[in-house]
């Protein structure tokens, strides 16, 4: 799903810059533009929703406790911490990884195309400027209009609703501006902190997976949540409160 790339032109008060984006990097030019106040034209698809009337403004990445930017080289250390968290708190055990990967890894996503919708976007917050997570869509099913996201919340940075905010906002881009129909989510069972994030979104528990995912020595059950579109608008809106 790569729509042909299209020319652009958008003035300044003191500059004219004329660029070459496709769509998915006119995603992220539009929040490389934030700061210009430039009204940014994030998706080529037609809107799907009559409600949504703001998201082309440039605060539409910024929420109440975040803000979604791309993700820069010089990040690398944040996600290393942020994995060295998730290692000490139990979950999945990998082989341990070197700095250079990271550095690597940052390298790529500064750069990274959206195919097909998945993208990664750092999380960074309001008051602090610090980064404190990252979110993305990692999986999509165009022809019927599902996407899967997740969010990951630094430990020092969790219980503050960092991960709630960001999520609408992602949520928000993909329903309102890539017409997409439903948001799914699977979530380990023994991670409760999680399950209420999602219950308290608007996700709806639809079905579970009995002992399908296997580390720490045993079989865990993953839980499979869903959220539509029109669900999304009636409780958070399309175009932001």
């Amino acid at each position: 799903m790569n729509p042909a790339p299209v020319t652009s032109t958008r003035e300044g008060p003191a500059t004219r810059v004329r660029y070459r984006l496709s769509a998915c990097s006119r995603l992220r030019a539009s929040i490389a533009l934030e700061y210009t106040q430039v009204l940014p034209r994030c998706a080529s698809r037609p809107r799907a929703h009559s409600s949504v009337v703001k998201w082309g403004m440039a605060s539409s990445w910024t929420g109440d406790r975040v803000r979604l930017r791309a993700i820069e080289p010089d990040d690398w250390t944040a996600f290393m911490r942020f994995a060295d968290d998730a290692g000490r708190r139990g979950s999945r055990l990998d082989l341990p990884r070197s700095a250079e990967s990271y550095r690597a890894w940052a390298k790529e996503q500064a750069v990274a195309e959206c195919d097909d919708d998945r993208f990664r976007l750092a999380v960074e917050a309001t008051a602090t400027g610090e980064l404190v997570g990252m979110v993305g869509s990692h999986r999509t099913g165009p022809r019927s209009g599902w996407f899967e996201f997740d969010v990951t919340i630094g430990a020092d940075h969790r219980r503050r609703g960092y991960a709630a905010d960001a999520a609408v906002l992602l949520l928000r881009f993909m329903f309102a501006e890539r017409r997409y129909h439903k948001c799914v989510a699977a979530i380990l069972a023994r991670n409760a902190p999680s399950l209420a994030l999602f219950r308290r979104l608007g996700f709806t528990e639809e079905g579970r997976l009995r002992e399908h995912v296997y580390f720490a020595g045993r079989h865990h059950d993953l839980v499979m949540t869903g959220m539509l579109a029109d669900e999304f608008d009636q409780r958070h809106g399309m175009s932001g409160p």
